[in-house]
């Protein structure tokens, strides 16, 4: 049974930008990994300092947990949201089980990134900026899609908890800024981010 709402252009629209920016990020990470491995004992185009800086990220088995680059992950994934955002723009109405795979995927994503964050700054004890634009981007492309899933019922979940979902949409900007909050008192209190930058 496809989504029974009017159509989440929105979230469509949503899903293109996130997707392209996502992408470019990914992108240029890569570009950067090759850059390294072409010209051994150089400098990424990214790093700006000790604390800012991609190459440490990229040159660590943190940035190849797979046993490859972790942006071929996002060269291939950011195309989805890109698709299905498009698509949905071009009319196309998405079956619910469609919508839980998605959300689903955008879970992972989440999960993957949330672990990276940790690894970043806790473990390597930078900042990657294109990692950054990365965890900009993911956080709330998973909190749309996920709440879109809840409220359409395309995951399993009591009334109550779709009609929260369906209030929730209202606030993702809010809570997408208080995710990066965290994320930026947890940098400080483990970097001193502020006393590093001036």
């Amino acid at each position: 049974m496809t989504e029974p709402r009017t159509l989440p252009t929105a979230l469509a629209l949503w899903l293109v930008i996130a997707g392209a920016i996502g992408w470019w990020a990914a992108f240029s990470l890569t570009a950067e990994r090759f850059h390294l491995l072409m010209n051994p004992g150089s400098s990424a185009g990214c790093d700006f300092s000790l604390l800012v800086q991609c190459g440490a990220n990229l040159t660590s088995w943190q940035g190849s947990v797979f046993g490859f680059p972790n942006p071929i992950l996002g060269l291939t994934g950011w195309v989805a949201p890109v698709v299905v955002g498009m698509a949905i723009l071009a009319g196309a109405r998405f079956a619910k089980w469609f919508w839980a795979l998605f959300a689903l995927g955008m879970t992972f994503a989440f999960g993957f990134i949330v672990w990276l964050i940790g690894q970043s700054i806790y473990v390597l004890g930078t900042l990657c900026p294109w990692c950054m634009v990365t965890w900009l981007v993911t956080i709330p492309t998973f909190y749309a899609v996920l709440l879109h899933a809840l409220r359409i019922g395309a995951l399993p979940a009591p009334r109550a908890a779709r009609r929260a979902a369906g209030t929730l949409v209202g606030w993702l900007p809010l809570l997408a800024v208080l995710s990066y909050a965290i994320i930026a008192v947890l940098a400080q209190l483990r970097l001193d981010v502020l006393n590093s930058l001036f």
